[in-house]
């Protein structure tokens, strides 16, 4: 342990030198979160008596819940109840926030967020002391929410790398990765003539996934893929199924950027006879419900959406407890799940 700070009001930066740990682990193990090496911890508290250390109050007192709150603020061009209530992966972020403050005492208020006004309200509804801070979930490339939260000095956490550079901390998937793993799943079943069915051009994952499963057939020998895009739900992955089959008519593997989509296409190819998996293999992406209630069970790429969204949660209250620390971002990876249409 080092040397006590010599002299004026001890911060944190003071205790996490003084126990030698980083501040974020300082930060939680004085606001209480139970999940921290036991030895750290000890540390900590060494050092917050040995320096008098009072933490803010505030902060404090969200982090063991007897007051305050966090904004889960769902924003883009169409962050309706319909949408946000009718998309497994929403579901599945809220269900991992909830679960992760729950452990501190914390419940999360809901923020939707579909228009200007909207977002404008919900950045008024957290500086106006309604809040500590918020978890962002943007589905629309252009949204300006992220921004509007940084320019108000406001403690924010984005699930997903911004459109555009923006200094706030996020959660991400290597989602080149995972369809790269896709890729290579088609190409060890023997599949020949492999189309993709991908996400909006303008969301970075759906880039990304995009991108990273053609650069990955190109090493296979497979230079062009043909592609339709969708819009991340069931009747564009139909729409798109259609339009690829139409194209190639003798394809032999499906690549899908959701679950959702994926269903789609299941649903087409069983229209037009073909089987999954003998004439046709499909492959999604999230491993959501949707992957789970199709027939034939979907093979897909697993996105852990809740511990992106309970890491999340976690360097926010970081944040709250100190919001002069720089933005973190942390990238999980994912993995294949092998069922059977692929």
């Amino acid at each position: 342990m080092s040397s006590k700070p010599a002299k004026g009001t001890p911060t944190l930066v003071d205790i996490a030198k003084l126990a030698g740990v980083s501040r974020a682990t300082a930060s939680r193990v004085i606001n209480g979160v139970p999940t921290v090496d036991k030895a750290m911890a000890a540390a900590v508290r060494k050092a917050v008596k040995s320096t008098g250390y009072t933490p803010n109050p505030a902060a404090r007192s969200l982090v063991n819940g007897k007051a305050g709150s966090i904004a889960l603020v769902i924003s883009g061009s169409d962050g309706s109840a319909e949408q946000v209530f009718g998309d497994p992966f929403f579901g599945r972020v809220t269900g991992g926030v909830v679960k992760y403050l729950g452990t501190v005492g914390i419940h999360p208020s809901l923020v939707l967020a579909d228009s200007d006004q909207a977002r404008t309200d919900a950045v008024n509804f957290v500086r106006r002391g309604n809040a500590d801070g918020a978890l962002l979930v943007s589905t629309h490339a252009d949204d300006p929410l992220p921004g509007l939260f940084v320019a108000e000095g406001i403690p924010a956490v984005l699930f997903a790398r911004p459109a555009r550079p923006v200094p706030i901390s996020f959660v991400d998937l290597a989602h080149g990765r995972g369809a790269a793993m896709a890729a290579e799943r088609l190409v060890e079943r023997g599949c020949q003539r492999v189309v993709t069915i991908a996400g909006p051009a303008d969301l970075p994952a759906a880039q990304d996934r995009l991108t990273g499963f053609r650069q990955a057939m190109a090493q296979y020998g497979k230079p062009y893929v043909p592609v339709a895009e969708g819009n991340f739900t069931l009747a564009s992955g139909e729409a798109a199924m259609a339009t690829l089959l139409a194209e190639q008519p003798d394809l032999d593997g499906v690549f899908a950027a959701n679950d959702l989509m994926a269903s789609g296409a299941l649903r087409v190819l069983r229209d037009r006879g073909r089987s999954v998996p003998d004439d046709v293999a499909v492959i999604g992406f999230d491993d959501s419900e949707p992957a789970h209630a199709a027939r034939p069970r979907l093979t897909t790429i697993a996105q852990p959406i809740e511990e992106m969204a309970a890491e999340m949660s976690r360097i926010l209250l970081d944040l709250i407890a100190d919001p002069s620390a720089p933005p973190i971002s942390k990238i999980f990876d994912p993995y294949l799940v092998t069922r059977d249409s692929a």
